[in-house]
């Protein structure tokens, strides 16, 4: 999602470049067009607990037996660097390992999910090691 508001970024960057070269600019273009930080977490889609695949219902599983986990930092707080997921303090989203099929390691499937451990009433999937995160629902 970065990659591309800086694509984006440039692209305009580049247009406003070549309006300014040939005449004034109209100040509706001229602000600035980064993303700002929440609305990335508004753009978090949601994926029902049935169209998981099974090795991820079994981690679900897993986190609301509080483990154990096939991996060692399976529960490690996750920090929400890339701020997709809804801000709240450090330590509140914990991420967990979804087992890759024919992986020779962790792989990139995760579930992240926020508040009290073994808690999964909000938790969030992603397929693409934390690129993009689908709320799971019901």
């Amino acid at each position: 999602m970065a990659r591309k508001w800086l694509r984006i970024k440039g692209v305009l960057t580049g247009a406003l470049t070549l309006c300014a070269l040939s005449g004034p600019v109209p100040v509706a273009f001229a602000r600035d067009f980064t993303a700002p930080a929440d609305a990335n977490a508004q753009g978090v889609g949601t994926v029902a607990l049935a169209q998981l695949p099974r090795e991820a219902v079994k981690t679900l599983n897993l986190i609301a037996a509080g483990g154990p986990y096939p991996y060692e930092k399976d529960g490690i707080v996750f920090g929400n660097r890339e701020r997709l997921l809804p801000a709240h303090r450090r330590g509140y989203y914990h991420e967990y390992t979804v087992p890759t099929p024919r992986a020779r390691n962790r792989g990139a499937l995760r579930i992240v999910c926020g508040g009290p451990l073994q808690r999964t009433d909000n938790c969030y999937y992603s397929d693409d090691h934390y690129t993009s995160f689908n709320r799971i629902v019901e």
